[in-house]
């Protein structure tokens, strides 16, 4: 995963592993339309090689002949003509099975005639000068959102679009770690292997990585802080606006629009609706959910964005494949994204640094939980959502966020400032009033805000 950085990160060392023999494969054929469903637990690695035919994961193409590893993912491949998969486990176990609907059956058509009407939307935009559809997913957890965010974005960029990706899911991070709301231009392919793409180092990369603009929000759901959350969707609006304005490409080709996993009780659509009406949405689909369609249709029947355009809403079935991660996998997957941040993955190994810092050498601000009463008012301005505080042993094994600020900037300036990297609070030694921290770089870390949330979770013994 692509994640913001401190500057520049030193040459890395890449790391090659050879084996004396190769692990036992299995050859499954799929024919048009078919899906190979897999599920790989932590700890096990699952490779997969297209022998021929074509296939693709999320819209992202398999090259022929390429060995792609998996580890930590629940996920599919398909195929429009049909193909043939080289399968190996090299390490641990997996489980996996072969879907076999008709075109009549697969709602993936209906994904891909979707894909084709956008496409229509972008080339009207391109003659015109106008702006490309901006689009927003929703639906409950577990219904497969971000799965067709990334499919419309592969499918885009082979077409020679240049998509803004915004994600707005908290409690996941896209190219950035979770606890944050982050954005990123899509113009070359993603790496299929991770949720969006590679780290970016200065050691080999066969797929180019794509840097974020990613905001912190510090907490696990919306509704912990929603007037904070607002703010800094906000702020993420005004820097994509900012970006459609200025690169034709990108204008033409538009927004796509993930979220966190949306329920149907009161109160439930008011940030989607401030998404909306942020980013001028003038398209949201819903997935997985007749009466939340049906909810959300009636929630802007008859609205029109600030381009003066209607709102269209399109439900759509979400796909038979789609399953629940439960909390242990998701933990395994933050952490595994932590750890990559710092110490890079199987094929280029990072040296992060060790530093001891001065209690008074660092402006640590907490962010702020509310009452879920208060989480509902729609003033985003009102009372103080970061506090300034003392480091504490309670930051130990805690993620912070470095931001673009000056520790002499208010408050305000502080959370509305975008994350320059993350550093890993190792340890805490009251004592001595020193904190052991590991940053990607070594890097003095004050002269920048930094700033501390409960998500995502301490991640233990992160040195061990």
């Amino acid at each position: 995963m692509s994640i913001p950085g401190l500057g520049e990160i030193p040459a890395a060392a890449v790391a090659t592993t050879t084996s004396s023999a190769a692990p036992p494969s299995t050859i499954q054929t799929l024919e048009p339309f078919w899906e190979y469903r897999f599920e790989v637990p932590h700890g096990s690695t699952l490779e997969i090689k297209l022998t021929s035919g074509t296939a693709e994961k999320d819209g992202t193409e398999l090259a022929p002949n390429t060995t792609y590893s998996f580890t930590s993912m629940k996920s599919k491949i398909n195929t429009w003509h049909g193909c043939t998969l080289d399968i190996a486990c090299t390490t641990g176990t997996y489980d996996a099975y072969t879907s076999e609907p008709t075109a009549d059956e697969t709602p993936m058509v209906s994904y891909l005639n979707l894909h084709f009407k956008l496409e229509a939307f972008r080339s009207v935009a391109e003659k015109t000068g106008q702006m490309g559809p901006r689009v927003l997913v929703v639906g409950p957890p577990n219904s497969g959102k971000t799965s067709l965010v990334k499919m419309l974005t592969g499918w885009a960029t082979r077409m020679g679009r240049q998509p803004l990706v915004v994600n707005t899911d908290c409690h996941e991070g896209m190219l950035a770690l979770p606890g944050s709301l982050s954005a990123a231009v899509f113009a070359t392919i993603m790496d299929i292997t991770t949720a969006w793409g590679g780290t970016p180092s200065s050691g080999p990369n066969a797929v180019p990585v794509k840097l974020p603009l990613a905001y912190s929000f510090g907490l696990e759901q919306p509704e912990s802080n929603m007037r904070l959350f607002k703010r800094i969707l906000s702020r993420l609006a005004v820097a994509t606006t900012s970006r459609l304005a200025e690169d034709p490409d990108v204008k033409k080709s538009g927004l796509l629009i993930d979220t966190g996993g949306v329920g149907v009780a009161k109160g439930s659509y008011d940030h989607i609706a401030h998404i909306v009406a942020e980013f001028s949405v003038n398209i949201v689909l819903v997935i997985g959910s007749e009466r939340m369609s049906s909810e959300i249709q009636k929630r802007f029947a008859g609205q029109k964005t600030t381009l003066d355009e209607p709102i269209t809403v399109v439900g759509l079935d979400k796909s038979g494949g789609v399953v629940e991660r439960d909390s242990s996998f998701l933990q395994h997957v933050r952490e595994s994204a932590i750890k990559e941040y710092f110490f890079g993955n199987t094929g280029t190994t990072l040296s992060p640094f060790t530093q001891q810092v001065d209690f008074s050498a660092l402006s640590i601000w907490r962010v702020n939980e509310v009452s879920p009463s208060a989480a509902l008012e729609d003033d985003i301005y009102s009372d103080a959502m970061l506090e300034k505080t003392e480091p504490s042993l309670m930051m130990q094994n805690c993620i912070l966020s470095v931001v673009y600020a000056s520790i002499h900037d208010s408050a305000d300036t502080i959370h509305d400032s975008n994350v320059m990297g993350y550093v890993y609070v190792a340890d805490v030694d009251e004592k001595r009033r020193k904190l052991k921290i590991l940053a990607p770089v070594s890097a003095r870390l004050g002269d920048r805000p930094l700033l501390w949330g409960s998500w995502p979770e301490p991640i233990v013994s992160l040195l061990g």
